[in-house]
């Protein structure tokens, strides 16, 4: 785990991840409609209607959040387009698929037009940084209800196809992906950049994987026994986690409508996974967030033993639900275990080295920085900080820095 002296480089291994990501996103709306059509073939309209809403909430409020953050940027950072055909594909629910392909045109550009300089590296890294907020957003925002419900059906109907079975797989793949791209982006506004090595990322992939699949379980476990108590239970937890982050006074956005619309969104993924939105020590309220969890995704599941006993065609899912407990546990330690020896503060501490934020050391204009997740990056790794401040213990300051 290496330290970088200067901004990361954006080059072809780059410019394929960013295209997959975009195709990615192309391809997710494609399968929503073609497991909403499948479902309507099937004689279940309410399913079919109920992916295409989801699809589109999702789309809606990641779309608003795309067109808020073009109309705060300076003028400079805009794409090359007529505002009014910004305003029609945002409207018309492109916009962030536009965002990706520009993307994907400026980092051709980088790579292999030769433009190369310091300007163009941190356009880029901007629009990137964007892309990567977005994608979690839509990600949580779509993916983790649609695979709640692809779950239940198969539960309900006691049959999976190939098809579901990979759907499966897939999404919790995207979603767990989500969250390390979105943690790697935001690393890149720390001087002394320490990468993530293989090992630290792929234990941060795990955690967050063994942490979403029990979640995920339990409220599937809960809809099967009572499907409209899904409906209940959703708002009011999501209201609790609302007034949760706006007691923590969030400043993520310009103005105080569109900060609403960044905590409702917030709101949605703290019901599946965890999410820091404050600075300042994160553990006690980390410890909150996941016993408040653990006893909610217990009781789901209690609920469920109780009113609808497991019968000869569901007694699979006794090995099931046994092994769900120990996967969040296991999440939870290795959740530790990354926060307290593999995380890159911790390497920069004992080296008597200290992250600082990008802005501080760097000479590209002040346009070019991307002040949204500048912001996230000093919450999310608050030891960031001049070097005349650096007697925090490595191993604890990193694991108070739990994202």
């Amino acid at each position: 785990m290496s330290p970088r002296a200067g901004p990361p480089r954006f080059g072809p291994l780059q410019l394929v991840l960013a295209a997959a990501g975009a195709g990615a996103a192309a391809l997710d709306v494609f399968a929503d409609g073609w497991v909403a059509a499948g479902y309507a073939r099937g004689g279940h309209p309410a399913w079919a209607v109920l992916v295409l809403a989801l699809l589109a909430a999702a789309s809606v409020a990641t779309q608003a959040c795309s067109w808020i953050w073009l109309r705060s940027d300076p003028p400079a950072l805009r794409p090359e387009v007529p505002p009014w055909l910004l305003a029609a594909l945002h409207f018309l629910q492109l916009g962030f698929l536009f965002r990706c392909l520009h993307a994907l045109k400026m980092g051709w550009e980088v790579c292999w037009a030769k433009r190369e300089e310091e300007e163009e590296r941190s356009r880029m890294a901007f629009l990137s940084h964007d892309i990567s907020m977005l994608r979690l957003f839509e990600t949580f925002l779509e993916n983790t209800p649609q695979l709640t419900l692809l779950l239940y059906v198969i539960l309900q109907t006691n049959k999976a196809d190939t098809s579901q079975g990979l759907g499966i797989c897939t999404a919790f793949l995207c979603v767990t992906w989500s969250l390390l791209d979105y943690h790697q982006s935001l690393r890149s506004f720390l001087q002394d950049k320490y990468q993530l090595s293989w090992g630290s990322s792929v234990v941060y992939f795990l955690w967050n994987l063994f942490l979403v699949c029990p979640r995920v379980l339990a409220v599937a476990l809960f809809a099967l026994l009572w499907p409209y108590g899904v409906a209940v239970h959703f708002p009011l937890v999501w209201l609790a986690m609302f007034l949760w982050v706006s007691l923590q006074g969030t400043d993520f956005m310009e103005s105080p409508g569109p900060e609403q619309l960044y905590r409702a969104m917030v709101a949605v993924i703290l019901y599946f996974s965890w999410f820091n939105v404050a600075e300042g020590r994160t553990l006690s309220r980390s410890i909150i967030y996941h016993s408040f969890i653990l006893v909610d995704s217990t009781l789901l599941v209690l609920a469920w033993l109780w009113g609808c006993a497991p019968s000869d065609e569901h007694s699979y899912l006794v090995p099931v639900v046994s092994a769900a407990l120990p996967c969040y546990l296991l999440g939870l330690v290795l959740r530790v275990t990354y926060y307290q020896w593999l995380h890159p503060n911790v390497w920069a501490q004992q080296e008597g080295g200290c992250d600082e934020v990008d802005a501080e050391g760097r000479t590209e204009g002040p346009g070019l920085l991307n002040r949204r997740m500048q912001g996230m990056a000093q919450i999310h790794f608050p030891i960031a900080r001049p070097r005349g401040l650096r007697s925090l213990n490595g191993a604890a300051a990193a694991a108070e820095s739990a994202v």
